[in-house]
């Protein structure tokens, strides 16, 4: 699923106008980003948690080499689905 489809099925749900469901779900999203960006939590009550971790530096191996490469300690947005989600997705 794409942000456009995303759009238009609100659209057809509300009968919004196209453009205006667009720049409210680019506002969304750019809020979202925002937040993370800052290292703030994202909690979405019965959809799920995004918050940025760190993950530690690492030693990894050249597949092809087997020789040893530093893996640099990075930021990653970790998702976890909530209850609601969960229940019915199953």
């Amino acid at each position: 699923m794409t942000k456009k489809d995303i759009v238009n099925q609100i659209v057809e749900e509300t009968g919004i106008k196209q453009v205006v469901v667009r720049d409210i779900t680019q506002k969304v999203f750019e809020a979202l980003i925002r937040y993370l960006k800052e290292g703030k939590k994202i909690e979405i009550r019965n959809f799920g948690v995004f918050q940025v971790k760190t993950r530690k530096k690492r030693i990894g191996r050249n597949p092809r080499t087997n020789d040893p490469v530093p893996i640099p300690e990075r930021k990653v947005v970790i998702f976890k689905p909530g209850l609601e989600m969960k229940k019915l997705i199953k």
